[in-house]
């Protein structure tokens, strides 16, 4: 069982569980996911965010088509969140934020929320990232064009979140050339190294996305 730090009232409105798992496999992670999901639910457990990397593998949401999986026979896990197919893997952290919302009708505007904290981590290594209209995740627009560099899926069951974000920070991205990811293709994917043109591992960022995913699931949690 992965190490769980909670946060207390003291420095948060809400008591959120942190907990650091490293290199996780998606499915043992999945089943971690339902387990707390389960517990937040019943109020056995807090709020809760995992943060963590999973070893290369396709995910595919609930609005996948057949023609953006991957077309060399690569196994792809198909998952019960929103949004479309895509990739996973190591030098990406992954947070999954399982929390009671407020307003648990509400999906778009809890989107908008994680994109919004998302930003602001970009914000802090001078990279400006932003919203795009229509498009979920967070994005590069200038006059390179438009590069998606955090992706998000969720889905809220019994009023509590499931699944999360996926933030390029360090990662290998070429397994996103046999997808089409998030159902995109008229875009590219990019990540905070390319974007910094130097080194950064996931150790830089983390305590960074605590900061700002904690601050932003407190006001949209109970």
């Amino acid at each position: 069982m992965p190490l769980q730090t909670p946060i207390t009232p003291e420095k948060l409105s809400v008591n959120v569980a942190l907990n650091h798992s490293g290199l996780m496999d998606y499915e043992d992670a999945l089943a971690l996911q339902r387990s707390f999901h389960s517990e937040v639910v019943a109020g056995q457990r807090p709020n809760t965010l995992i943060l963590l990397e999973h070893p290369s593998v396709y995910t595919a949401g609930k609005r996948t088509q057949d023609f953006e999986r991957p077309t060399d026979g690569t196994p792809v896990i198909n998952v019960d969140r929103g949004g479309r197919i895509t990739w996973h893997g190591p030098g990406q952290l992954v947070g999954y934020p399982i929390v009671k919302l407020l307003k648990p009708t509400e999906l778009v505007g809890f989107v908008r929320t994680l994109e919004s904290a998302l930003i602001k981590v970009c914000g802090e290594f001078g990279v400006n990232a932003v919203p795009v209209d229509g498009r979920s995740g967070v994005w590069i627009c200038d006059s390179k064009g438009e590069r998606k560099i955090a992706a998000i899926g969720i889905r809220v069951a019994s009023g509590v979140t499931m699944h999360g974000f996926a933030l390029n920070v360090s990662a290998d991205l070429t397994s996103f050339s046999q997808i089409i990811p998030c159902g995109i293709d008229d875009a590219s994917v990019t990540s905070l190294a390319i974007e910094l043109g130097r080194s950064i591992d996931i150790a830089e960022i983390t305590p960074i996305v605590e900061k700002h995913l904690l601050e932003a699931l407190s006001k949209v949690s109970v």
